[in-house]
């Protein structure tokens, strides 16, 4: 009887001892080109994941590694049920990776330049129905809460993330002089040290302003961030994440909410009332429009459910058992 073998697939190990080259890289990523300490931070557990199967292989420095051993690594991921996603993301760090050591002069080729990923089905965004979230912006701040601080600044943020189509990290990085009322306009840093003009809608910088007017009784005196925490200094990511689910609890939204869903609903909303996909990028910051593209998929999802409930050529005929038909 033969005993099957299954593979452990879990976290990647720890190497035994830091990589010069891996930090070497990721000092050329955070110094050079600026990227943020999340995109370091999954760049970092990619590699380290790659380098420990890399060492358990017996392969030698990564300018050993050959199409040979990123197919190995590839398939031993597939075989594990890593989702293709995850084996594309891995095999774009490797590559990035590999160009730097190349500019370097430290490898002459790149042994994942010719291998693919599995492919994968293509998840849309999740968005909220525009009717939907205008109503839950329109219930203004927490009932009860009237001119409370923190409900004040969690309507301000949600409606900053809405009207203006902002990243997690660029709203938190925000700062006070970064709003003028004058002007309702935003300069934002997005990925890359990229920066970009996005529009401030009305009801995102009245809401914004009754933020500022109560900021002063929660900010530290030399804090400079837009939004505080209850402790009075620039706020956490993870503090955002859990005050945005709690406010739809609070307005019994029936559903979670997270700051990528309201960037998602203020791109497939744009899109959808204006069809200018060039105007979306440049508004979501996006390097190439094809990232920008998957919003058409919404849209079209949504004017094919019109089609198919407006027009009588491609309504289902009924049958003489359906249960509206009159006898």
């Amino acid at each position: 009887m033969r005993r099957s073998c299954q593979m452990k697939t879990s976290t990647p190990t720890p190497p035994d001892e830091s990589d010069p080259t891996l930090e070497g890289f990721l000092g050329h990523l955070a110094h050079e080109r600026r990227l943020s300490a999340n995109t370091l931070s999954s760049y970092r557990r990619d590699l380290e994941r790659i380098l420990a199967w890399r060492r358990r292989q017996g392969v030698g420095d990564w300018p050993a590694l050959r199409e040979v051993h990123v197919r190995q690594y590839m398939a031993s991921r597939h075989r594990a049920g890593i989702g293709g996603r995850t084996i594309a993301r891995e095999l774009s760090a490797l590559r990035t990776l590999f160009g730097w050591l190349m500019r370097e002069g430290r490898a002459k080729v790149d042994p994942a330049a010719g291998v693919r990923a599995p492919k994968t089905g293509r998840k849309l965004p999740a968005t909220f129905d525009a009717d939907q979230l205008s109503a839950l912006l329109d219930a203004g701040p927490d009932q009860g809460g009237g001119d409370d601080p923190l409900s004040l600044r969690d309507t301000a943020m949600v409606e900053l993330f809405y009207s203006s189509g902002l990243r997690l990290a660029e709203l938190i990085a925000l700062d006070t002089r970064d709003i003028d009322p004058r002007d309702p306009m935003l300069t934002v840093t997005g990925k890359g040290a990229k920066t970009r003009r996005v529009p401030i809608g009305r009801a995102a910088l009245a809401a914004v302003e009754a933020w500022l007017r109560v900021r002063g009784l929660l900010a530290a005196e030399d804090e400079p961030a837009l939004f505080v925490s209850s402790r009075g200094r620039r706020i956490h990511p993870r503090t955002v994440q859990q005050r945005l689910e709690q406010w739809a609890r609070h307005r019994s939204a029936g559903r979670d909410l997270h700051p990528h869903m309201l960037r998602h609903s203020f791109a497939s909303h744009l899109l959808e009332s204006s069809g200018d996909l060039r105007a979306v990028q440049e508004l979501l910051g996006h390097a190439d429009i094809s990232t920008t593209q998957v919003y058409t998929h919404l849209d079209f999802q949504h004017l094919a459910q019109v089609y198919d409930q407006a027009h009588p050529r491609a309504r289902r005929r009924r049958r003489p058992t359906d249960p509206d038909d009159s006898t």
